[in-house]
């Protein structure tokens, strides 16, 4: 009994001595976070497209968290080591009035960027956004991101530069193809807000500017219920050479289908190059359609899965390492939610460099981020780096064209934008 209470006072002495000890040593310091991400679509009409893009920002963020640099071929951009990066966000269902309490708690919370999803999210924040001198990243192409600019950035081109570079990519094959005819154009676009964004003045006279004879057009609904065959004929019985319109996939395989069963196409009897803007994502198509797709193009697009580039390489390393179930499987906009991410951390990253964390704001990540990104390189993602500035919100400066041949995505090249908008 006694040694058992020699023992209790001995641990007590020894408890009451380190106590001052312990009470020196300071108390864990408190990590620093910043936050990155902003609005998602991940119900409504972008859901697949919102849900990829969530999940290519949070690996990305996950790699720079354990990696401290903006990304493999970036390995002198470190990120600072005390401080850990978030994806914060929430779904605002593609709906109007949910954005702007979605951006206001947001903010409350302290996220120094944002982004935007599709157009009516650029059209509800745009002017909150320029006023409040918050940088945002955006899937959206919409002509509102670029006429005037604001303070919302793009990677990839809006329709109407699309367009053109499907015109110039066409108009330089038709002349070493050895015509001498002016070929003749039609758009064959979805009938939405969307789909009649390259319907304007501006783009008809570059079409015309550089040689095509400018015939018409057709408008497909945007998910059709019986194939066009109407608008198909109509392309025919007016001798059209080239068509090109805005379409999702739900609108661009059926119209090739019924374009295969007419014998329409650059491979068939009747010859005629049907192309489409970004959103019909052929990364998204040939799975669906294999070589039925062929000779369709798609300009301003992402690389491709199986491209070789250390982007795409990359992107694959991630989606193996974080969702193995979904190697094969997952939308390319993906890749988008890769580079909005890299886009967000490397405008912190700059304005860390000029402003201390403790004392930064939303307008200093715009001013000394955003506005200083220079020749961004994607791995090859994009068809060129990005760079940014008060007056250039676009990214890119060229748009990539790809063509669906014996059921693959083959790269044929990209073509300067030409910055077609519509003016009001």
């Amino acid at each position: 009994m006694a040694k058992i209470k020699w023992v209790l006072i001995t641990s007590l002495i020894i408890m009451l001595v380190a106590l001052p000890v312990l009470a020196a040593c300071p108390a864990p310091k408190a990590e620093k976070v910043l936050y990155i991400g902003g609005t998602m679509s991940l119900t409504g009409p972008y859901a697949e497209d919102s849900a990829a893009i969530l999940a290519g920002m949070q690996d990305y963020i996950k790699y720079v968290n354990a990696n401290k640099i903006l990304a493999p071929w970036y390995t002198d951009r470190k990120f600072p080591a005390d401080i850990s990066l978030e994806v914060l966000y929430r779904d605002d269902a593609y709906t109007a009035d949910k954005m702007m309490p979605i951006y206001e708690e947001l903010r409350a919370k302290g996220i120094l960027t944002y982004r935007c999803s599709g157009t009516t999210t650029v059209l509800t924040l745009k002017d909150r956004l320029m006023a409040d001198r918050v940088g945002a990243t955006s899937m959206s192409t919409s002509p509102v991101i670029c006429s005037p600019p604001g303070t919302i950035f793009a990677n990839y081109c809006i329709y109407t530069d699309a367009c053109a570079a499907f015109a110039d990519w066409f108009m330089a094959s038709w002349k070493a193809a050895g015509k001498t005819t002016a070929p003749k154009f039609a758009y064959l676009t979805a009938d939405s807000s969307m789909g009649k964004g390259v319907l304007t003045p501006e783009m008809d006279a570059y079409l015309k500017s550089i040689g095509f004879e400018l015939v018409g057009q057709q408008l497909v609904p945007v998910v059709p219920t019986a194939p066009p065959t109407t608008q198909l004929m109509w392309l025919k019985d007016n001798k059209i050479d080239a068509c090109f319109g805005v379409m999702i996939n739900p609108g661009s395989q059926p119209t090739v289908k019924e374009m295969n069963r007419l014998d329409m196409g650059p491979y068939k009897t009747y010859k005629i190059t049907f192309g489409c803007a970004t959103p019909s994502h052929l990364q998204v198509f040939v799975p669906a359609m294999g070589e039925l797709g062929n000779g369709f193009v798609i300009a301003g697009g992402y690389a491709a899965w199986d491209d070789t580039g250390t982007g795409m390489t990359w992107a694959n390393d991630l989606l193996k390492a974080n969702r193995p179930d979904q190697v094969g499987k997952m939308h390319i906009m993906y890749v988008d939610g890769i580079i909005e991410g890299m886009t967000q951390v490397e405008a912190l990253r700059l304005a860390m460099q000029v402003v201390p964390f403790d004392q930064l704001k939303p307008v200093d990540v715009l001013e000394y981020g955003f506005y200083k990104i220079k020749n961004l390189s994607t791995g090859g993602i994009t068809a060129t780096p990005l760079t940014y500035a008060p007056g250039q919100v676009d990214g890119i400066t060229a748009a990539r064209i790809q063509q669906v041949q014996n059921g693959k995505i083959v790269d044929l090249g990209s073509y300067p934008l030409r910055h077609i908008y519509k003016h009001e």
